[in-house]
């Protein structure tokens, strides 16, 4: 019987999420699941289509419910990308739920001209990304995917950090009339976000306040950066930190005001320090004259190191006490 998986948060981190009054939820995949069975239950032009991966991607309910409005196409990721385009071209509402690493590398030709290049509504849904799959290794391991949309015209990249923004996403990517790909991990996350928040595409959410340093942070990210800022705030450094859950668009305007108004910026994501958020970040504030000391956190370009996604995070920094490190050593 193999061990239980380490939890994503040290005894150190937990009780700084209980001070800063954090209450855990689900994962976001299930609330994707739910929201998209919610809404699909009102909406029967809503598809979705699973590569072998509806036990993965929490669609057993929504497949028992809705029998008649999901697609298993097995196996085959490139063949769920082109049916979940042409499902949208018809009129449908679909969504291809598929592992991201493999969503976003075996069948990237086929998100590329089948939906982005043909501009259909189709929702991608990335699940298990980062490092989600843990021992498995790099072969599962998605730390491609936000560099290479980046890279292609056309389609929204949603990172969702909570399961309010995951809801809001989701709520998006149903009414959006354009291409949207959206990146799920598989732990449980705390609620970072009050009732009154307003979820916009493109624009940053501030966490919290303070100009000594910046976090700019996306996805399962994000808590560890607020963790971080209410362990540096015990040693008096007030640090800001945002919810980048829009990667394209990106809110510039946001990485700029915290450029110039913060002493330095730290950006933090689950994914490889090449393409990713980071160097969206750097590339805004050089681009806008912002010069500051500045520091990527993400996945170094090496062979990842095996272990669970704990266990990873920690090794990299990706944690309270690591990005608590990073940003005193930056100032």
């Amino acid at each position: 019987m193999s061990a239980p998986a380490p939890s994503m948060f040290t005894p150190a981190a937990k009780a700084m999420a209980e001070k800063l009054g954090l209450k855990m939820g689900r994962t976001n995949l299930d609330e994707f699941a739910a929201t998209l069975e919610e809404l699909a239950k009102a909406n029967p032009n809503i598809v979705a289509v699973t590569s072998d991966s509806r036990g993965s991607g929490k669609l057993a309910s929504y497949g028992k419910a809705l029998p008649k409005q999901i697609v298993e196409v097995g196996i085959a990721e490139q063949n769920l990308v082109g049916i979940t385009a042409g499902l949208a071209a018809c009129g449908k509402k679909s969504f291809g739920v598929s592992p991201g690493s493999f969503l976003t590398a075996r069948s990237l030709e086929q998100i590329k001209n089948d939906v982005c290049y043909s501009d259909v509504p189709a929702v991608l849904i990335g699940i298990s990304s980062g490092t989600s799959y843990g021992a498995l290794g790099t072969t599962h391991h998605s730390l491609h995917d936000l560099a290479v949309l980046r890279a292609i015209n056309n389609v929204t990249v949603l990172v969702p950090a909570d399961n309010y923004e995951t809801r809001e996403a989701i709520r998006f990517a149903a009414r959006a009339t354009k291409p949207v790909f959206v990146r799920f991990g598989k732990s449980a996350m705390f609620h970072l976000h009050q009732p009154e928040t307003i979820f916009e595409v493109g624009k940053a959410i501030m966490l919290r306040e303070g100009n000594d340093v910046a976090f700019i942070a996306t996805g399962e990210t994000v808590v560890h950066a607020l963790l971080a800022a209410g362990q540096l705030a015990e040693r008096g450094l007030n640090c800001r930190v945002l919810s980048m859950h829009s990667i394209k668009p990106l809110d510039t305007e946001a990485i700029l005001k915290a450029g110039r108004e913060c002493r330095a910026v730290v950006t933090v994501e689950e994914h490889m320090v090449n393409g990713g958020l980071g160097e969206a970040c750097a590339a805004a504030l050089l681009q806008g004259g912002v010069g500051k000391p500045f520091r990527i956190v993400g996945i170094p370009d090496e062979e990842t190191v095996p272990g669970a996604q704990a266990d990873i995070f920690r090794h990299y920094g990706i944690s309270m006490e690591g990005l608590s490190e990073t940003a005193s050593a930056l100032l």
